[in-house]
């Protein structure tokens, strides 16, 4: 009795602060011909009289925790916690205006015109050079540029996945990774991960379940640097491991890599791809490393899965911007972009040890949480039987905001886990955030102790698979 009254609270909360934008949400594992539709708001068909003609596939696409939250976690006396927006302040925006003006000046009527559907040539041989600080050695003619990675991520599902298909992803995975896999009706296989990523065992145990059971396995998706949302990178060793066991399976690899140059603590570990060149794709990005507003990103990929994306690019948006290719392409040869990559590894490794610190020295007992070499993000545990998205609304009328962990998995668990963003809050703000994101958990605990719900919610589909954070 008295939980059901501590969640008309929130719901009332929930209703006062946010945004009616979560409207129809698809279970992502289901398939197409099963898929559960359940309603979070109210859904008011009034005056959408579309609302019975869309098809399934656009039930799938799913608004994000965050983004239901964004108009009050960006009140400025909210802390966000919560996207991993990165932090350009540092960015020399006197050569990059002159560099643009350049462009306009001397080549105004090219990078305003239509162009490849495979990106720019200059474009993609500085790709090239980019990924060569990974060591990964590669061709311009194997690269694909699309508009930002996540689009990179859409071609790849949208060529190799039907519905009903099933994709393996580490565990917790990125939400925008979910979403896409949601959106194309494939069933999202979550494989166990501890301190050092994926396991190999269960990654070999599920797949081999699954088409045992005669589904198709189309590839296996990871983010094996500083991963969003665990904070986790896989070891040297561990990424060996996982690839024989991609080889033994015959199993195709997305790696997904756009935190690999924000290695906090050392030099970038190598990648998947320059490991087992031919049963990798590969997925990059500049939106950490330099801009995320020119929306560059890039597939580098076998001939055969090139020519797909290719084509499956020029029925999505006939080219990727010139504008923005060359851009970004002016920037990398007359700046010392390297040296701003470690000047943005100076400022991130502030705040993250900034947040750390201040989690140790706030949080409830019981609570842990990853320690990541790199990256954007930190994974939070916390005890007892708190729910994370229950307890979304509380902490933003305490004036900090954080992402649910449920948001990353595709099946429902995550409920006590939390998202933590380190990258673009200052120092001073992390402590401020972190203090009161602590004492809204002491709160929470207080209540679920009151209530006798300390452990009556703490299942297995609650903890997880994923990393030991003890």
């Amino acid at each position: 009795m008295g939980h059901s009254g501590r969640v008309s609270s929130i719901d009332h909360i929930t209703k006062q602060a946010v945004p009616p934008t979560d409207d129809v949400r698809i279970n992502a594992t289901a398939a197409p011909e099963a898929a559960e539709v359940t309603t979070n708001h109210r859904v008011d068909t009034t005056f959408d009289k579309f609302h019975d003609r869309y098809s399934i596939r656009s039930l799938g696409l799913k608004t994000s925790p965050v983004r239901a939250l964004f108009a009050v976690a960006n009140r400025p006396e909210v802390v966000s916690l919560a996207g991993g927006m990165p932090n350009i302040a540092d960015l020399p925006l006197d050569v990059v205006g002159e560099s643009l003006k350049e462009l306009v000046d001397t080549r105004g009527t090219v990078i305003m015109q239509y162009g490849s559907g495979q990106g720019e040539p200059e474009t993609r041989e500085h790709i090239c050079k980019v990924m060569a600080v990974e060591g990964l050695v590669a061709d311009p003619e194997e690269v694909t540029v699309t508009c930002g990675s996540q689009q990179g991520l859409d071609l790849v599902t949208r060529i190799f996945c039907n519905p009903g298909d099933v994709i393996m992803a580490e565990s917790p995975a990125y939400v925008g990774a979910l979403n896409t896999f949601a959106s194309y009706q494939t069933e999202v296989i979550h494989v166990d991960m501890d301190d050092n990523g994926l396991v190999p065992e269960s990654l070999r145990e599920k797949v081999t379940t699954v088409r045992r059971d005669g589904r198709s396995v189309k590839f296996l998706y990871t983010v094996p640097n500083h991963s969003n949302p665990s904070g986790i990178s896989q070891s040297a060793e561990r990424r060996r491991e996982i690839l024989a066991v991609a080889d033994e399976l015959d199993l195709l690899v997305v790696e997904d890599n756009p935190y690999g140059l924000l290695n906090l603590d050392g030099d970038p570990l190598p990648t998947l791809k320059s490991m087992d060149p031919d049963n990798v794709v590969y997925l990059g990005s500049f939106s950490k490393t330099f801009a995320p507003g020119f929306r560059i990103g890039w597939v580098l990929s076998p001939p055969f899965v090139r020519d797909k994306l290719v084509l499956a690019q020029e029925s999505a948006t006939l080219c990727p911007p010139v504008f923005s290719q060359l851009a970004v392409s002016s920037y990398l040869a007359h700046w010392d972009w390297r040296a701003q990559v470690d000047s943005f590894i100076n400022m991130y490794r502030t705040r993250r040890d900034t947040m750390l610190a201040s989690l140790a020295e706030t949080m409830p007992e019981g609570t842990t949480w990853s320690h990541p070499s790199g990256g954007f993000f930190v994974w939070l545990t916390m005890p007892g039987a708190v729910d994370s998205a229950a307890m979304l609304p509380r902490a933003v009328t305490n004036l900090v905001a954080y992402t649910p962990g449920t948001a990353f998995y595709a099946d429902g668990r995550g409920q006590r886990n939390i998202r933590l963003s380190f990258c673009y809050p200052t120092p001073e703000r992390i402590k401020v955030g972190v203090e009161r994101l602590a004492g809204v958990m002491r709160q929470e605990l207080d209540i679920a102790e009151t209530f006798g719900l300390d452990g009556g919610r703490r299942h297995s589909r609650d903890l997880g698979p994923g990393p030991n954070l003890a």
